[in-house]
């Protein structure tokens, strides 16, 4: 492959990465991206995970074995099986420059090459392939994984000006990654109240309407459970704003120890004192018992009041749900109704009988304020 050639691959795997929208897309983009670039057949991508001691695979792409899945979930190799890379582990080379990437052949011992490694070789006579280069990957100036190319037995072996360039391919992966890194750190702070280290509501509206429309298509139960913390602002207006956060904090702790009982329940805090929980596929009833506790348990914390709690799920009578937002006012009017008439367990949308009051509270016509407003609201109606 010419210079010319090896620029434009570079390029290429830089613009794969970069249009990546999650960590997952980033990995088969810089092994595809690499494959290509080398001509191999085979390309894998793998972390180091220090706490076990153990190379993990991210991705395999290209002619996989059969023991190879695109994202395997356990496929792993302890770095003591690969005394080739114990240098590269031990960071040795940090002081001068980065890890040069290395070849390894079907033939072993045969290839003249000092560092042979028995389990590599093992591997590439069992996958029928004839050649690998690893590249290892730094990352913030530390051994992250490596880069892992492959050609079939037939193919030309890789020499040492394809290690070479791997070696540039694996710098580019890098700084691909740390984008990734940048990327998942940025929308993870979008979508994280900073207080309580919840979801917030950006986060729950896209939730939200995928589960709706999940609903809408498959018939998917989707719950909503509203509440508000009852007596923040006489906490903050008696003991200060830093005790009112501190009950905002155990309350957003006893919410999340809540949703673990609902599987994959997201809970989040919509501001100031309002909060939810989001579940998807388990049945009302559970969710309902959940709510409960979570109206129990708040009501134990010191120096709050309890808690309102409005609950609404499409798997009770309150009418078709097309909209995020319809489900969204049906559990904010079952939580109004549940701090009017001071509930001490959660007030149930559709759970009244046919003239059921919530969800005729949901259904009014908005006012024109609250047309203009983020979320319609019920404070003060008589």
């Amino acid at each position: 492959m010419g210079e010319d050639a090896r620029l434009v691959a570079v390029v290429a795997l830089a613009q794969g990465m970069a249009a990546a929208r999650t960590p997952r897309e980033s990995w088969r983009a810089a092994a595809l991206g690499a494959c290509r670039a080398l001509a191999g057949g085979f390309a894998a991508l793998s972390v180091w995970e220090r706490d076990l001691g153990r190379l993990r695979v991210l991705v395999n792409v290209g002619d996989r074995a059969a023991d190879e899945d695109e994202f395997p979930e356990a496929e792993a190799y302890p770095v003591h099986r690969f005394p080739e890379i114990t240098e590269f582990l031990h960071e040795r080379w940090a002081a001068g420059g980065e890890p040069n990437a290395w070849v390894e052949t079907a033939q072993g011992p045969a290839a003249g090459r000092p560092g042979y490694c028995h389990q590599r070789v093992a591997a590439l006579r069992r996958r029928g392939r004839g050649s690998c280069v690893v590249a290892p990957i730094v990352l913030h100036g530390r051994a992250w994984g490596e880069l892992y190319v492959a050609r079939s037995v037939g193919a030309a072996v890789f020499d040492r000006a394809d290690a070479d360039f791997a070696t540039v391919l694996a710098a580019v992966v890098a700084a691909g990654l740390a984008q990734t890194e940048r990327l998942e750190e940025a929308r993870r702070l979008a979508f994280t109240d900073a207080l309580t280290g919840l979801a917030n509501r950006r986060a729950v509206d896209v939730r939200l309407e995928e589960a709706v429309e999940r609903h809408r298509a498959q018939g998917v139960v989707v719950s909503l459970v509203v509440c508000d913390l009852n007596g923040l602002k006489r906490v903050n207006d008696t003991r200060g704003h830093a005790v009112g956060d501190r009950l905002l904090e155990r309350f957003g702790s006893v919410l999340s120890l809540c949703g673990a009982m609902l599987p994959g329940a997201l809970a989040a805090r919509l501001g100031g004192d309002e909060f939810c929980l989001l579940a998807v596929g388990p049945p009302a009833d559970d969710v309902v018992e959940v709510a409960g506790e979570l109206c129990r348990r708040a009501g134990e914390l010191e120096l709050g009041e309890g808690v309102a709690c409005g609950v609404a799920s499409t798997q009770d009578p309150i009418g078709p749900v097309g909209s995020a937002r319809r489900l969204f006012r049906l559990a904010d009017a079952a939580q109004y109704r549940a701090k009017a008439v001071r509930a001490a367990r959660p007030v149930v949308a559709g759970r009244e009988g046919p003239d059921d009051p919530v969800v005729r509270l949901a259904d009014e016509p908005p006012s024109e304020r609250e047309r203009t407003a983020e979320r319609r609201r019920f404070r003060g109606r008589p």
